[in-house]
């Protein structure tokens, strides 16, 4: 056991670490921050996707005098996937339209956050409804994939 153990950590180590917990999807990325939140902008465009608004809270920080590591919250969605999910519960449109975060830890490197589908869809206790979270799920890692560089595989890595 103790071997297994040994040989997780050592592949972490030489991976893009992700990891899913409390609902949330976290991926390393292989860019720097902006550099990544450029391929989500174009990822999300070349699909047609509508980007809501931008949340730089680094920024907002530094207005009123305080300091944080970049963070910034992308909003965006298809009001054609969104709609079909919260028809099947109205719950779900607290959590929509989708939101994308890209943040700089403490060693500068650069994670992507977002909320994980099949979280959502056990929150809002939504039945019947594979297909449409199912898409959501597969454009979210799409997604997901094209602004970091690193596979998201069932949701979780």
């Amino acid at each position: 056991m103790s071997r297994i153990i040994s040989a997780l950590a050592i592949l972490m180590l030489f991976t893009n670490v992700s990891f899913a917990a409390d609902g949330i999807i976290t991926l390393k990325s292989q860019y720097q921050l902006q550099e990544t939140l450029e391929r989500l902008e174009k990822a999300l465009d070349d699909k047609g996707m509508t980007v809501f608004a931008k949340i730089d809270h680094a920024a907002g920080a530094r207005k009123v005098g305080l300091d944080m590591k970049p963070a910034t919250v992308v909003i965006f969605g298809n009001p054609k996937a969104g709609t079909k999910l919260m028809q099947c519960s109205r719950t779900v449109a607290i959590d929509l339209p989708q939101k994308a975060l890209i943040w700089e830890d403490a060693k500068g490197e650069t994670w992507y956050s977002y909320n994980d589908p099949q979280y959502l869809v056990k929150r809002h206790e939504i039945k019947d409804c594979e297909k449409p979270a199912g898409k959501i799920r597969k454009a979210l890692a799409s997604f997901a994939r094209a602004a970091t560089g690193t596979e998201v595989l069932n949701g979780k890595k």
